[in-house]
């Protein structure tokens, strides 16, 4: 799940943009985080215009599912 998403545009001279991203599991204990982060980030910097990508795992607020927001509860059925 993403908390934070920004792209901070390309300065004067240099290729392109930085993109910060931070995310969480659904699970603290979940020992997929660090390969998850590292193809995500590997995912974005193969994007056009990116230059950098930094992915943060982050677990301040606790995901649960009442994080879930209502277009996504109605993609799991769950609405």
């Amino acid at each position: 799940m993403i908390y934070d998403l920004r792209v901070e545009p390309a300065a004067e001279g240099e290729k392109g943009a930085k993109v910060s991203v931070q995310m969480t599991l659904t699970a603290p204990g979940c020992g997929m985080g660090p390969v998850i982060a590292r193809e995500a980030q590997q995912k974005i910097s193969q994007l056009g215009g990116v230059a950098d990508a930094d992915v943060q795992v982050v677990w301040d607020p606790p995901w649960s599912p009442e994080r879930i927001s209502e277009e996504g509860k109605m993609k799991l059925g769950m609405g």
